[in-house]
C-alpha cells in the first residue's frame, strides 16, 4: 500500500456517486465549494448502472411489443416481429454508457474532483480512500454519505434465484419466471417479461398486499388477468427447491390446496440494509439502526453538524427521487442556504403496461385519516388522444376534501400516467383546490384533459361521460 505523503484539503467530501451523491456534489460545487466525489465502482451508482435505468430500458423495450397491432392499424407494414435480445443488450449498454459519460462530464464541468476507491473515516474531519495499493488521505470541512444499500439476505448457492440487479440484466429471456412480492420491481418485471413471451406468475404471501387505491388495484388485477399473468394471493408455506432443470415453487393457496409451479428463474422481493460496513462510523460515534441506516434529520444532517447522510443509506423509501432531493438539500445547508425536504407529495410510479402513478392519499387512507371525501374518475377510453394513439386502457382518479375542496390524492393507470402525475404533485404542494384544476384550459387533444374531466366528475359535471346511474355501468362517450 502506497500512502500519500500530504493529505489533500477539501471543503466538501461526498462518498458515493449515485443519484444522491453526484447531485449533492454538483449542487455544492455550483454554490462555490471545492468538492471531492468518491465512488467505489462506477459513477451513477447502482441506479444508473444496474437498477433504475436498465430496468426502465427493459420495460420500454417490452412495451413496444404491445404496439405492433396499432402500428399495423395506422398503416405500417412489418415482415418480422422478433425480439433479438443481443441487440437489446447493446442498446441498453449504449444508454447506460451515455448517461454515465454525462455524469462524468457534469462533474468535470463543475470542477469536481472524482476519486475511485473505498472510503472510510479516520476521524471527524479526515477520510481515507483505498484503491488497490494506493491510499489517499483527505481532510474535509463537511462530508455527505451517499453509499446506498445492498440486499439484506445475500443469496448462497442458488442457481436460479435472481436479485433485483440481475432481474433486468439477464443475457436471455427465461421461458418461465416466478415473482414473489408486490412492489414496483415485481410489477415492472411481470408486465415486461410477459410482453416478451415469458410465462410469468406472481405470488403474494399471506398478509402481503399491493399498496394502491382500491380502484387502481382492481384495474391492475384486470390487466394481469388480461395478459394471462396468474396472481396467487394469500399463499402460505411458500418454498423453493432447485434441480438441474430449474426451480420448483410450492405453496398452499387460498383454497388450502397444495400448488407447485416450475420456472427457469425466480425473484423474491428484497429487503435492504445500509452500505455502511466499511465507512468506520464507529470512529465518529454516528448511530445506525438495526438495518444499518444512519440516523439523521429530514435534511440528512447527522448528530455531527458537518456530516450528512442522503439517499438510501438514510433509510426508505428507496427511490432515486428521494436521494436527489436530499442530496440537493444537504449541499444547500452546507452552503448556508435554507433548504427543506418534505416527502408528503412524493409520487409512487410503476413502469408497467399500462403504467401506474399515484400521489397523496388513496380514498381509503383519506377516510381513515378522518377526511370527508368525494372522488372523481375519468375513464381514458373516452379520451380522444387515448383513442387515436391506441392507448385506451385505464383511468384518472382524484380525491378531494369535501369540506375545503382541497386535493388529497391523484391516482392514474394508463398511458402517460408517470408524466401526468406531476400535475398532482404540484397541485398537492401548492395546496390546490378543485377550482385550481377546473379553471385552466387544457391542450386538446391530450390525455391531460382527463385530469379536468376527473375533477369535473367530483361535482357531477364531467362533459365526456354519461351521468352515473345507480346500479348501472357508466357509459363512455368518445370525444
Amino acid at each position: 500500500m502506497v500512502v500519500g505523503e500530504i493529505a489533500q484539503e477539501k471543503e466538501v467530501v461526498v462518498i458515493g456517486g449515485g443519484p444522491g451523491g453526484y447531485t449533492a456534489a454538483i449542487r455544492a460545487a455550483q454554490l462555490g465549494k471545492d468538492v471531492l466525489l468518491i465512488e467505489q465502482e462506477k459513477l451513477g451508482g447502482i441506479c444508473l448502472n444496474e437498477g433504475c435505468i436498465p430496468s426502465k430500458t427493459f420495460a420500454h423495450a417490452a412495451k413496444q411489443a404491445n404496439r405492433w397491432r396499432h402500428l399495423e392499424d395506422i398503416g405500417y407494414q412489418f415482415e418480422m416481429k422478433n425480439f433479438d435480445f443481443a441487440s437489446y443488450t447493446s442498446y441498453k449498454e449504449k444508454i447506460v454508457n451515455q448517461l454515465k459519460a454525462g455524469v462524468e462530464s457534469l462533474c468535470k464541468a463543475n470542477k469536481i474532483e472524482v476519486m475511485y476507491g473505498c472510503a472510510s473515516f479516520i476521524s471527524e474531519n479526515k477520510v481515507g480512500i483505498e484503491n488497490g495499493h494506493h491510499y489517499e488521505v483527505v481532510n474535509f470541512e463537511h462530508a455527505i454519505i451517499a453509499t446506498g444499500v445492498k440486499p439484506a439476505n445475500q443469496m448462497s448457492g442458488s442457481k436460479y434465484q435472481l436479485n433485483s440487479r440481475q432481474l433486468f440484466n439477464l443475457d436471455d429471456l427465461p421461458d418461465r419466471l416466478i415473482l414473489v412480492g408486490s412492489d414496483y420491481i415485481v410489477l415492472e418485471a411481470a408486465f415486461a417479461y410477459s410482453l416478451l413471451g415469458t410465462e410469468v406468475s406472481i405470488i403474494l404471501e399471506k398478509n402481503h398486499f399491493f399498496s394502491f387505491d382500491k380502484d387502481i388495484e382492481k384495474e391492475l388485477r384486470r390487466q394481469l388477468k388480461k395478459r394471462k399473468i396468474p396472481l396467487y394471493l394469500d399463499v402460505t408455506d411458500l418454498s423453493f427447491s432447485e434441480n438441474e432443470d430449474g426451480a420448483e415453487c410450492s405453496f398452499i393457496n387460498q383454497k388450502e390446496e397444495s400448488v407447485s409451479i416450475y420456472a427457469k428463474a425466480y425473484y423474491i422481493q428484497e429487503s435492504y440494509i445500509g452500505n455502511t460496513k466499511e465507512l468506520g462510523l464507529e470512529r465518529l460515534g454516528l448511530s445506525e439502526d438495526k438495518d444499518h441506516f444512519i440516523y439523521c434529520d429530514k435534511q440528512g444532517k447527522t448528530k455531527l453538524n458537518h456530516i450528512f447522510a442522503v439517499g438510501d443509506v438514510s433509510g426508505g423509501p428507496f427511490l432515486a427521487m428521494k436521494a436527489i432531493k436530499q442530496g440537493k438539500a444537504a449541499a444547500e445547508r452546507i452552503c448556508g442556504k435554507p433548504s427543506e425536504v418534505d416527502l408528503t407529495w412524493m409520487s409512487e410510479v410503476v413502469h408497467s403496461e399500462p403504467p401506474i402513478a399515484c400521489v397523496g392519499y388513496s380514498e381509503e387512507q383519506a377516510k381513515e385519516a378522518g377526511y370527508s371525501v368525494k372522488t372523481g374518475q375519468y375513464m381514458l377510453p373516452g379520451n380522444g388522444f387515448s383513442m387515436l394513439t391506441g392507448n385506451r386502457e385505464g383511468f384518472i382518479k382524484v380525491i378531494i376534501n369535501e369540506e375545503t375542496q382541497q386535493l388529497l390524492g391523484m391516482h392514474i393507470i394508463g398511458e402517460g400516467a408517470i408524466e401526468l402525475i406531476s400535475t398532482g404533485v404540484i397541485g398537492g404542494e401548492m395546496i390546490a383546490r378543485d377550482e385550481d384544476f377546473l379553471f385552466p384550459s387544457y391542450p386538446h387533444p391530450s390525455i391531460n384533459e382527463g385530469i379536468l374531466e376527473a375533477m369535473e366528475d367530483t361535482i357531477g359535471l364531467s362533459i365526456h361521460q354519461s351521468p352515473k346511474r345507480s346500479g348501472s355501468k357508466e357509459k363512455v362517450v368518445i370525444r
